[in-house]
């Protein structure tokens, strides 16, 4: 075929056949949600080639071009391109490979997302300076937020909050926010996770008049700057079920922080829950969120992060 009629490309026959799989996978085809992942399943891989353009021929290239941008960029003395440099600095290939999966490849967005990554950080210490890990395994035991021990059938991570029994007072929002990211931290070591990415459900039932006027807009800015531009994570849905009227009070307050792809990928349910079952299976979801497993405990996964309980001890991270 001529130049100027353009060129077509013959896909193999296993291509083929992993993309098909691709659409009608089930829960059980993914691997663990933690722990490091022994080996990529093959439709994994296929995904990781079609949406994030991963090539192992070239995968160590991109890491060290990255690698070099941010040499080069710290040369320049700017302030927050040294601080990426230092942040990074004994990292190994691992580490920004998450960052090139999560912008798909692009090396400069992938800096980019490195620079968010660390201004987050500098921006927010009191989310990660002289943190306690007791304390965080408290917050996580009480389930603020909470792990499915199942990733979907997408394969993405679920993430769930249950804000009935919150108390702010007991529980302040930024030890919620320390715990989601001492955990973002913890399952992006998973190169599945990486790929896949993941999904949030959040129950508002019992959500209080009491706890809308608590919650702060330089707070609710907070944690969507956590999930905007500032892990390299792949935050793929993010469902709101069971919430009352007055939740779009406190929702228009987030609205204007989102971008729009973070929009589209929000979807607001209410009681009618069929469209969310199609999404998110009921076999993997506890009884409080609508599945057919026992009622949440964040025991299990606390155990998952941090061993038994008589291991748990206070240090930073």
């Amino acid at each position: 075929m001529s130049e100027g009629a353009g060129t077509f490309r013959v896909v193999p026959e296993e291509e083929q056949e992993l993309r098909g799989r691709l659409e009608r996978l089930t829960t059980k085809d993914h691997g663990p949600v933690f722990g490091p992942c022994s080996e990529l399943p093959p439709h994994t891989l296929q995904k990781a080639k079609d949406e994030l353009n991963e090539r192992e021929e070239t995968r160590e290239v991109v890491v060290r071009e990255l690698q070099e941008l941010v040499r080069l960029q710290a040369a320049s003395g700017q302030e927050l391109a040294c601080a990426v440099a230092e942040k990074v600095q004994g990292r190994d290939s691992a580490f920004f490979l998450r960052f090139i999966r999560a912008r798909k490849f692009d090396v400069g967005r992938a800096y980019e997302l490195l620079r968010g990554y660390v201004h987050f950080r500098r921006q927010h210490p009191e989310l990660f300076d002289s943190l306690s890990l007791e304390a965080v395994r408290c917050t996580i035991e009480a389930g603020y937020p909470g792990v499915l021990s199942s990733r979907d059938k997408y394969g993405r991570v679920v993430m769930l909050f249950n804000i009935e029994n919150w108390d702010c007072e007991e529980i302040t929002f930024d030890e919620i926010l320390q715990a989601y990211c001492f955990i973002l931290e913890k399952l992006l070591e998973n190169e599945e996770t990486q790929i896949n990415g993941f999904c949030i459900v959040e129950n508002f039932k019992g959500f209080t008049m009491q706890q809308a006027a608590g919650l702060r807009a330089a707070d609710l800015r907070k944690m969507v700057d956590m999930l905007q531009d500032s892990f390299p994570a792949r935050f793929k849905a993010i469902h709101f079920i069971h919430q009352p009227w007055y939740f779009t009070t406190t929702y228009n307050v987030v609205r204007p922080f989102l971008k729009s792809k973070m929009l589209q990928r929000v979807f607001v349910h209410g009681d009618d829950l069929s469209s969310f079952f199609q999404e998110i299976d009921k076999d993997i979801l506890p009884t409080d969120f609508g599945g057919t497993l026992p009622k949440y405990d964040g025991r299990v996964l606390a155990e998952q992060l941090f061993g038994p309980r008589a291991q748990a001890e206070h240090t930073a991270f």
